[in-house]
């Protein structure tokens, strides 16, 4: 795990934490979004956690610099604010979670672990925010795009949601394509936030 913070009280909170869990490792910490995508690059960390407000590069274009080098499986944010703004731009820049800062030890561990293993984390505040916005004209999924989409939330591939399921791997990727459609959206990442936002999941 890569802790990206301008704060070093606040990285060597984070690193005490998540080192006393026997499954999780701080590989490296740095205090600016240059430095994240270069330390992302050179060690290739399973989570990125994100502070959004960083001197120079902020979190969101790290964020972005990250995720399209594939440099890191998953960035999570994890920020003091929750503005509308900051949540859209964070999960348009390829963030598959958003976690507040006021989140206990607990909370942060779970995020961190489904983030790991591709599922979406998003902070309850942040996921009524996001259903406040986006309760609009909800589209309406099938009761299989909606297990399909729910395996896809758990960090599920294609062939194991297959297995999951009982159908087959290129029955899964049509029902991801409708999804998708449907939700307006491109990828799986942004397929599960949009439906959490919208209702039609709950939070993990």
């Amino acid at each position: 795990m890569l802790i990206v913070d301008d704060h070093p009280i606040v990285r060597q909170g984070l690193r005490a934490v998540l080192t006393a869990q026997p499954d999780l490792a701080v590989v490296a910490e740095c205090g600016t979004g240059e430095e994240a995508v270069a330390l992302a690059a050179a060690t290739v960390p399973d989570v990125v956690l994100m502070d959004l407000r960083l001197p120079g590069l902020n979190g969101v274009e790290a964020t972005e610099r990250i995720v399209a080098a594939r440099t890191a499986a998953a960035v999570v944010v994890l920020t003091t604010y929750d503005s509308d703004g900051d949540i859209l731009r964070a999960v348009a820049a390829g963030a598959t979670g958003y976690l507040l800062k006021d989140a206990s030890g607990e909370e942060l561990v779970a995020g961190i672990r489904t983030a790991a293993t591709g599922g979406t984390v998003l902070a309850a505040p942040v996921a009524a925010k996001l259903a406040t916005r986006m309760r609009g004209d909800a589209p309406t999924l099938s009761s299989r795009e909606i297990q399909v989409l729910a395996c896809a939330a758990r960090g599920l591939s294609n062939p194991e949601t297959g297995r999951e399921l009982f159908i087959s791997e290129a029955t899964v990727k049509s029902h991801m394509m409708r999804i998708f459609d449907k939700l307006g959206v491109s990828d799986r990442t942004a397929a599960v936030t949009a439906a959490i936002a919208r209702g039609i999941l709950s939070p993990p």
